[in-house]
């Protein structure tokens, strides 16, 4: 157990937020920090959501770690997207050996709260006892995690605005704001903003975000959520994000951290794997992130993102049931993935969204994973800073134009499984 010896040693890292005349951008130890990010998980294949890796042995979770960040760092990778129940030793290993950080994630009530030994299935943030528990659980949270080396930053939430209209965990149509969603978001954001203010009374080393599904209800964010330091965002529009940085300069004030962005490699109409199609996405994704980073000219409020996701999620769809099938159902619909987008018709597929496919669970438990064309194009993205001093928008833009989207997909056949 010698890395518990140097986690021990370890400095621990002063994080901030810096708004100046070029934008707003992240900091780590006085450093401009682009968030070149991944949601990270470890699920085999056959295992939901009850699978539990930190409860393993030591070593097997070491060997977890050392198969799939390394992967990560190969590709450029600077910070992880993890929930709480990650032991603090095992975000400083990951930082210490791979030079990953770690934005730990507080779900803050999004799957349910248990209230007085009875499970609310859809929480009421409103009600003065789950307020207790949640404000009880991210002071905890702040007080365990808050002299972590390797830990960047806390977040508050998983799209929780979307939970005020989905009865579950699985994803479904964008919903739209009504006037009784509107009074419960109203409860949910002021108790964001508390939650905050709570956590910085122990804590000034890592920035607090929430992440809020899209936009909607961003003007009740406005009035509610003044002392968040991010405004992290789950979203999925296809090419390009729209005005979402510009309104939120505008409307918000904050900088923007997207906690979700991807496309799947599925393509719902010809019932194929689709590599590149995932690649396009992503690429055009990362490339108005850039673009909108401090310094060249446009919003100047991004600090990066966590693209969605590392490895395929066999159990998303129907999550308790055909756990070791890779099933290839749409289970919702969005127009602004066009190449498999018919009117009336899912076309994204939750199972698929990974920049590795998942190869079957090895007889000690761990599991092989095969980088997709994503994964060699991200690589190539992350190799670009955005906050070089001699690099402009029409420089970012052109070094975006080299990256080939069909010889990333060549690389990831020729090393895929079936070579």
């Amino acid at each position: 157990m010698l890395f518990l010896l140097a986690c021990a040693s370890a400095p621990n890292n002063q994080v901030t937020v810096i708004h100046d005349d070029s934008g707003m951008r992240l900091q780590v130890d006085g450093k401009d920090f682009m968030v070149n990010g991944m949601n990270w998980d470890y699920f085999p294949i056959g295992t939901n959501y009850n699978y539990n890796l930190w409860k393993k042995s030591d070593a097997f979770i070491q060997k977890a770690l050392d198969d799939e960040m390394s992967l990560l760092q190969a590709m450029g990778v600077n910070a992880i997207r993890v929930y709480t129940g990650i032991p603090a030793k095992w975000i400083t290993y990951i930082y210490e050996n791979y030079g990953i950080y770690t934005m730990l994630n507080h779900s803050f009530g999004r799957y349910g709260v248990e209230v007085d030994g009875t499970w609310m299935a859809n929480t009421e943030y409103a009600d003065p006892r789950v307020q207790k528990i949640l404000l009880d659980e991210v002071r905890k949270m702040t007080q365990d995690y808050k002299s972590t080396p390797g830990l960047l930053l806390y977040l508050l939430g998983n799209e929780n605005n979307y939970g005020l209209f989905w009865g579950g965990a699985e994803t479904e149509d964008i919903p739209v704001q009504d006037k009784e969603s509107t009074k419960r978001a109203r409860a949910m954001y002021r108790l964001f903003n508390e939650a905050t203010l709570e956590m910085k009374k122990i804590s000034t080393n890592h920035p607090v975000a929430i992440c809020n599904g899209d936009l909607l209800f961003l003007e009740i964010i406005a009035e509610e959520c003044k002392d968040i330091d991010i405004f992290g965002i789950n979203i999925y529009r296809g090419l390009s994000f729209g005005d979402t940085y510009d309104r939120v300069l505008n409307e918000l004030n904050k900088p923007v951290l997207l906690t979700e962005l991807g496309a799947d490699a599925y393509h719902a109409i010809n019932n194929e794997e689709d590599q590149e199609s995932q690649a396009m996405y992503l690429l055009a994704n990362w490339k108005e992130m850039y673009e909108n980073a401090a310094g060249l000219g446009k919003a100047g409020n991004s600090l990066g993102g966590f693209t969605f996701q590392f490895s395929d999620g066999w159990w998303k769809v129907g999550q308790t049931k055909d756990l070791s099938k890779h099933n290839t159902e749409s289970t919702w619909s969005n127009g602004g993935y066009f190449h498999d987008y018919m009117e009336g018709q899912n076309n994204m597929n939750e199972e698929w969204f990974g920049i590795c496919a998942k190869g079957a669970t090895t007889q000690d438990g761990h599991y092989p994973l095969y980088p997709r064309a994503a994964y060699y194009v991200l690589q190539q993205v992350h190799e670009i800073n955005p906050y070089a001093s001699e690099l402009n928008l029409q420089d970012l833009q052109s070094k975006f134009k080299k990256i080939d989207l069909h010889a990333a997909k060549a690389k990831a056949i020729s090393e895929g499984p079936d070579t």
